[in-house]
């Protein structure tokens, strides 16, 4: 910790870093999050089926997760720094080819792109909140950089539907490259080196250090918990807009509206249950958001024409529910790693999560069905009941990773004794 802190604790470095970190998730979230909202526009003007806008989001999704699986072995060989900045760039240069995109086929290209480099900044990210921030700031430092999700539909979804709808959805992934080229200069700028996982000796090549990496136990639970975490928003949020739309007869122009009252909830939320995280049981507070959300979630998919202020509000305690599981379950994954593998066990715990998501995605698609361009989306329910499976399991094996966690901080208590 530097001498100089501010009122939370925190020095005025690790605030910019919260800051660039948050700001860095708000571009790569929105860029993701986009789609959704924009997934009724694009299923019309690009004349897609269902089946094919869900491939459309697994392109991203399944790309990130293969490079990101591929990246794991070189991620603690190189200064975090660079590593960072090389992927970002490389992100801005794909969203630049969604912008350019005008068929499915160039769009679904253009999105492999993008996630081949998107999917890896999330781990780095990870990284470095591990290397600068010890376990008891960090569900605070998750809340904050998770207000990203809050923060893309707060300013991002409405503003990019407003330019979708006024200059054609291209423009609203230039809004994204022009945000992104700002940051990534500020990166360059301020960040400094991380370097100090370079002075662990390692003298494991790529291939061996992901495959130690891979084969411990505790390491392989961690991952699973947080391959399912993803699933459930894959599945839903892809459909969300056409779902609303076409079922619950929300017109489009409304839509940016739902999403701004859901942001300026979770934004309000984020830090609260980041610094509850920090005070109570993490997996407690996971549990109790997964049970909100299961609730939330029968609830939402199931809807039928309703008023907009019904809506609003089931969403924004639905998004509550999944911000308070989001928030404990990253802190308690971020744990679990040792110094030494944190970068690959980030990559590779990032890198299943998008896969999972992707797969999900697919899924997805395959499920629900549109009949025609303005009907009905069909099965959007049994969606939501296949979510809820998936988050009771999910739960259990948060259970494990937080025994897991336990054990390493009592054995870091009692080392600690020993040398002193």
């Amino acid at each position: 910790m530097n001498k100089q802190q501010d009122a939370i604790g925190f020095s005025s470095y690790q605030v910019f870093v919260i800051v660039i970190l948050a700001l860095l998730q708000f571009t790569i979230v929105l860029d993701f999050m986009i789609l959704s909202p924009l997934g009724d526009i694009l299923m019309k003007k690009l004349n897609m089926s269902t089946q094919q806008f869900g491939s459309v989001v697994s392109a991203y999704a399944i790309s990130a997760g293969i490079s990101g699986f591929l990246a794991a072995g070189f991620a603690d060989k190189f200064d975090r720094k660079k590593l960072l900045l090389f992927f970002y760039i490389g992100f801005i240069v794909g969203t630049i080819f969604c912008g350019l995109a005008n068929s499915y086929h160039t769009l679904f290209v253009a999105r492999m792109v993008t996630g081949v480099f998107g999917g890896v900044i999330g781990s780095v990210s990870m990284a470095i909140i591990t290397d600068i921030f010890n376990i008891q700031q960090r569900g605070r430092v998750m809340g904050y950089v998770q207000m990203a999700f809050a923060g893309s539909q707060i300013l991002g979804i409405p503003i990019g539907l407003f330019i979708a709808d006024k200059l054609g959805w291209n423009y609203t992934f230039f809004m994204v490259v022009i945000l992104a080229l700002m940051i990534g200069i500020a990166v360059v700028l301020k960040l400094k080196p991380l370097t100090e996982h370079l002075k662990i000796r390692n003298d494991k090549n790529a291939i061996q250090h992901l495959w130690h990496a891979i084969k411990k136990k505790n390491y392989r639970i961690g991952f699973m918990a947080t391959a399912l975490l993803s699933m459930g928003g894959f599945m839903l949020m892809p459909f969300t807009s056409a779902f609303l739309v076409n079922n619950v007869l929300i017109p489009q122009k409304n839509l940016p509206l739902i999403f701004l009252f859901t942001g300026l909830s979770s934004i309000i939320i984020m830090p609260i249950i980041g610094r509850i995280s920090d005070k109570i049981d993490k997996f407690k507070l996971f549990t109790i958001g997964s049970l909100l959300a299961c609730v939330m979630i029968v609830i939402y998919t199931n809807l039928t024409p309703v008023p907009i202020w019904l809506v609003i509000i089931i969403n924004m305690v639905l998004f509550m529910g999944i911000m308070s599981r989001m928030v404990p379950a990253t802190a308690l994954s971020s744990a679990v790693p040792d110094m030494i593998d944190k970068g690959a066990y980030m990559s590779v715990n990032s890198s299943l999560q998008q896969m999972a998501g992707g797969l999900a995605a697919i899924f997805a698609g395959l499920v629900v069905s549109q009949p025609s361009k303005t009907g009905p989306i069909e099965n959007f329910n049994v969606l939501g009941f296949v979510m809820v499976g998936l988050i009771l399991w999910c739960v259990y094996l948060m259970s494990r990773v937080s025994k897991i966690v336990k054990s390493k901080q009592v054995e870091a208590a009692q080392h600690a004794a020993k040398t002193t």
